[in-house]
């Protein structure tokens, strides 16, 4: 279990598309914002896993093309949002916003079709739930400890968003980030694409 939880540390912390996503919505919104985000996210992420380990990710193995089709729908809808934190206008970024954003829902479906999740999911299947009679079992338990690693990882990524936005005091520095931010994920998103 400790080198699963390692794993789940490891590939929750690191910098990836939802990391910047949480970190992005939290300078922007405040880290109230971001929760929803986070729920969200650790919650599809934690519901792969239990789908790969019911069976879901063989079928993705064998289908070649579905993964092909996931991993552009799941580039075209990071690259929008990141298009929509590059161009927020500078006098909507604040708090108050009544932007639409990027919420519990749009975190989950975000996973469902980031193919990173589910060739992480079929990782944590294929090396930690075993084969014996309890796989089941193990598989749900694999799941709820990815879920509870994840959480405060994510919230990490939420406080230094909210941390960084005390220093962005004036627009034009809001707007910086913002952009910034926006191509981090655009380079993210391209770069698991293109690898």
């Amino acid at each position: 279990m400790l080198a699963f939880v390692l794993f789940a540390f490891v590939a929750s912390i690191t910098p990836g598309p939802t990391n910047i996503l949480v970190l992005s919505n939290s300078a922007r919104y405040g880290f109230r914002a971001a929760l929803p985000i986070i729920l969200g996210a650790c919650a599809g992420a934690a519901g792969i896993v239990l789908l790969v380990g019911s069976g879901v990710g063989q079928s993705l193995v064998h289908l070649p093309k579905v993964q092909s089709v996931m991993q552009w729908v799941g580039a075209a809808w990071l690259s929008h949002l990141a298009w929509q934190i590059f161009s927020t206008p500078v006098e909507a970024v604040d708090a108050q916003s009544t932007q639409k954003r990027l919420g519990l829902g749009g975190a989950a479906s975000l996973q469902l079709i980031n193919p990173k999740t589910w060739m992480m999911a079929l990782a944590v299947v294929s090396v930690f739930a075993g084969n014996g009679a309890d796989r089941q079992s193990q598989v749900l338990t694999l799941s709820l400890v990815f879920f509870l690693i994840s959480l405060p990882c994510l919230l990490t990524w939420a406080l230094l968003g909210a941390v960084s936005s005390s220093f962005l005091r004036s627009p034009r520095a809001m707007q910086r980030v913002n952009r910034c931010m926006a191509l981090v994920l655009l380079g993210s998103t391209w770069l698991g694409v293109l690898s």
